[in-house]
């Protein structure tokens, strides 16, 4: 009799049992994500963003702890981190990348468990770091070399180091995935072979690296300047999907959107606006692609910048340069500066730059809001582009 409930309740197990969801997160920076872990407080000070911010932390009002979401990152220490998912998981421990909110919802959004496997370096380029195999050897440009000889370089040997440096995040990247999932157990303990396991989607967030590479892109301020970007991001998902054996990949290309919506760009920001513009159309544009309908989205980043930010700071950088135009003592200067910000600054504007703002811009401000939102706008695309599969 006992055997016989055992048997049941393990063939009921086994019915209802799902495959583990692994996701792979990949990019540059702003996936490591520069957000501190105590901007998330600005999240709740927007009556649109405060869900967000309740689904991120936990009963006792701490970040939460995933039940059924583990990690796996690699890039953002000098040691692979793995464990339950919570905030800790960005370029250093007390910061967040996009990979919080990415799990959070896609645990609220599917009933399996899941496996995040995150591989992120700052400061890394698509057309060499990434590079993948299908896309060739990184071709210089005349105009290029022109350049680096008039500075005095040795070209014999930065084409050696090119070379070499070629590709060299890409092969890491998918050999970490590749070994993750060969014991999986040794992140997601609870794993049992029998249940199996889904690669299920892949997420890219990059590219600041080659939107501000004149050399590379020397005609990027022009209209179809960046196609080479476009180009090589094709043969990118077509690598990882024949590397990793998953030939319909579900793949989320996150455009970059620091700064956010160009259309509302102050003055100071114009003249970055064509380059902007051209860099995100030549990201998104892999998706328009005949053979990645269904299978590949893009979403805009910039829309989850926070404008209030922008202004505030542009209101600050104001009273900065009017305290320097003083040519004052540093110390006169600072108090210079704290007397004009009490003086030109609302009281809203000074808390939000304080709670919400961690970093640089382009680090998205280092702004667990921003990165939060673009975590979940990745979870939100990934779960619709899964949804229409054929």
């Amino acid at each position: 009799m006992k055997f016989t409930l055992f048997l049941f309740l393990f063939l009921a197990f086994q019915l209802h049992a799902k495959p583990l969801q692994v996701f792979i997160l990949a990019g540059q920076s702003n996936m490591q994500g520069y957000a501190k872990i105590s901007t998330m407080e600005h999240i709740g000070m927007d009556a649109a963003t405060k869900p967000m911010l309740e689904a991120m932390l936990g009963a006792d009002g701490k970040p939460k702890v995933c039940e059924r979401v583990w990690i796996s990152s690699l890039g953002s220490s000098d040691a692979v981190q793995t464990g339950k998912l919570t905030a800790g998981f960005g370029a250093t421990a007390e910061k967040i990348g996009p990979e919080f909110t990415f799990g959070i919802y896609m645990e609220k959004l599917t009933e399996a468990p899941i496996l995040l496997i995150k591989t992120a370096w700052g400061g890394k380029s698509l057309h060499t770091d990434f590079r993948p195999p299908s896309a060739g050897p990184y071709v210089f440009h005349e105009t290029q070399l022109a350049q680096l000889q008039k500075q005095g370089k040795d070209i014999e040997k930065i084409k050696a180091d090119k070379v070499t440096e070629t590709g060299a995040f890409y092969r890491q990247m998918i050999q970490h995935v590749k070994t993750v999932l060969g014991d999986l157990k040794q992140v997601v303990p609870t794993y049992h072979a029998a249940e199996g396991y889904e690669l299920a989607g892949f997420a890219w967030f990059q590219g600041w690296n080659d939107m501000v590479d004149s050399g590379t892109y020397p005609n990027r301020d022009k209209p179809g300047g960046y196609d080479a970007y476009s180009e090589v991001l094709a043969h990118f998902i077509r690598d990882v999907r024949k590397d990793l054996n998953t030939p319909k990949l579900p793949f989320v290309i996150g455009v970059l959107g620091v700064g956010g919506p160009t259309a509302e760009y102050l003055p100071e920001q114009k003249r970055y606006q064509a380059t902007h513009d051209h860099f995100r159309a030549a990201m998104a544009a892999p998706a328009e692609m005949p053979e990645f309908q269904g299978n590949v989205i893009a979403i805009r980043t910039e829309t989850y910048w926070d404008r209030e930010l922008t202004l505030a700071r542009a209101k600050e950088n104001e009273v900065k340069e009017k305290a320097k135009a003083q040519k004052l003592k540093p110390a006169e200067e600072k108090a210079l500066v704290e007397k004009l910000r009490l003086e030109t600054l609302s009281e809203r504007e000074r808390l939000v730059l304080e709670k919400g703002v961690s970093n640089l811009e382009f680090h998205y401000l280092g702004s667990a809001k921003i990165l939060g939102g673009i975590g979940k706008g990745l979870a939100e695309a990934m779960v619709e582009l899964r949804k229409s599969r054929p």
